[in-house]
């Protein structure tokens, strides 16, 4: 992607996960990955970072032997996922206008681009 995902993006994401519900750390991982290249060694900072923030608690779960530490939305991230949302929104309307002509197609805009190089 050409796009950098910037910090605050990247805690967007990990909340939206965790709106659907809690997640541990290598399923939320998977799960992110499905739309943005993201490791575990970069989802960890993330998560301690939302921990200390008060926007996600941890618990232990234990799981063939092992415990796995699952992720949940709290009140106050549940309140940071909806401001991210309604920003986003504001965001890509403003940067669409921008990219995305009004008066032309998606592929008309990008023809027309490509054609003024």
């Amino acid at each position: 992607m050409a796009f950098p995902i910037s910090s605050g993006l990247l805690d967007a994401c990990v909340l939206a996960v965790l709106a659907d519900g809690d997640a541990y750390g290598y399923r939320l991982t998977q799960q992110l990955r499905e739309v943005i290249d993201i490791s575990e060694s970069t989802l960890y900072p993330v998560l301690r970072r939302l921990q200390k923030d008060g926007a996600v608690n941890s618990y232990d779960q234990p799981y063939m032997g092992r415990n796995r530490r699952y992720y949940q939305l709290t009140g106050k991230g549940m309140q940071m996922y909806a401001d991210y949302r309604r920003d986003w929104a504001k965001f890509r309307g403003q940067v669409d206008r921008l990219l995305l002509p009004a008066h032309l197609t998606l592929e008309e805009s990008l023809g027309e681009r490509t054609n003024k190089r």
